[in-house]
């Protein structure tokens, strides 16, 4: 009987409080929805790092007479000879943080170079002489980076040490602040929610303050008299979250799969197993939130 009366009051404060409750619903929804999805774009983003940044090499390129010619600062002792060439090989290959070591000619260079840029205006004016001889290095860590630095910048024969991995920083450093911006967004859309919730519930205190008044007399508890407005934050936020689970699903199956996958085949996106794992966070923050909400309030507004 004590829960068939719980449930009707639940229904009885909802329906009472309907416009503020489907906005309670809607900004629990939207707040979730963008906590959810700042979770995967962060999994996504760390997915994109280890793949990248397992493949990307240092490039140690190497003087030509060209370099000697138009910058002199650093290839102040000329072009590289055969000589150095192998001792800069040999040293690479000795270092422990070095896996692999391959060797690109000038020719390989401007051959390569066409074919990525072969529709450039530049292309036509480049000739191999022109291309710097490299060696390529993978390294057992990407993040070792400053070993090779350290050993090879400004050493005779070598114009320059890269490291690709610095080119992509940027994007991820771009990936990374839109993640950050999505979580204050969220941040402050869980602000609105909660003074939502806090204000629903102190105009339900306020039209039952005849009926918990009666309560309180007959000698119910006062958990007993706060729980229907608990659960009412409850069942909101709980049906705010169920909307941002489908939000986020619907966002995995229709902006992911079927435009950014179609659109940037480069990248290996997250799958649903990622999606389903944060479903139930989403659900019970939807849940516990309002209904701590609820609570901190009701020691405020109804005074039993």
């Amino acid at each position: 009987m004590r829960a068939q009366f719980v449930m009707s009051e639940i229904g009885t404060g909802l329906r009472r409080n309907l416009t503020m409750t489907f906005a309670v619903v809607v900004s629990v929804a939207i707040s979730l929805a963008l906590l959810g999805g700042a979770l995967l774009a962060n999994q996504q983003v760390n997915s994109m790092k280890g793949y990248w940044f397992d493949k990307v090499q240092v490039s140690v390129f190497l003087c030509n007479k060209n370099d000697a010619e138009m910058d002199p600062k650093r290839c102040d002792r000329g072009a590289v000879t055969g000589q150095q060439k192998r001792e800069i090989e040999a040293d690479l290959k000795q270092l422990g943080v070095v896996d692999k070591v391959y060797y690109e000619s000038a020719d390989d260079a401007f051959k390569h170079y066409n074919e990525q840029f072969k529709d450039s205006p530049l292309g036509a004016s480049l000739t191999a002489d022109q291309m710097q001889e490299s060696f390529r290095v993978k390294l057992k860590d990407p993040t070792k980076y400053d070993v090779i630095a350290t050993a090879f910048a400004g050493r005779a024969g070598v114009y320059e040490v890269q490291d690709q991995r610095g080119l992509l920083e940027n994007l991820f450093n771009l990936l990374n602040g839109m993640n950050r911006a999505a979580l204050f967004i969220m941040g402050l859309m869980l602000v609105v929610a909660l003074l939502l919730i806090v204000n629903t519930v102190r105009v339900s205190a306020f039209s039952r303050r005849r009926e918990t008044g009666i309560m309180r007399l007959v000698g119910a508890s006062s958990f007993y008299i706060q729980i229907p407005f608990i659960l009412e934050a409850a069942v909101a936020g709980l049906i705010g979250a169920a909307l941002a689970c489908v939000l986020l699903l619907g966002g995995k199956y229709f902006l992911v799969d079927n435009f950014l996958a179609q659109e940037i085949q480069l990248i290996s996106f997250i799958g649903y197993d990622a999606v389903l794992k944060v479903l139930p966070l989403v659900a019970a923050v939807g849940v516990i939130m309002p209904a701590l909400a609820a609570f901190l309030a009701l020691l405020k507004y109804l005074k039993v």
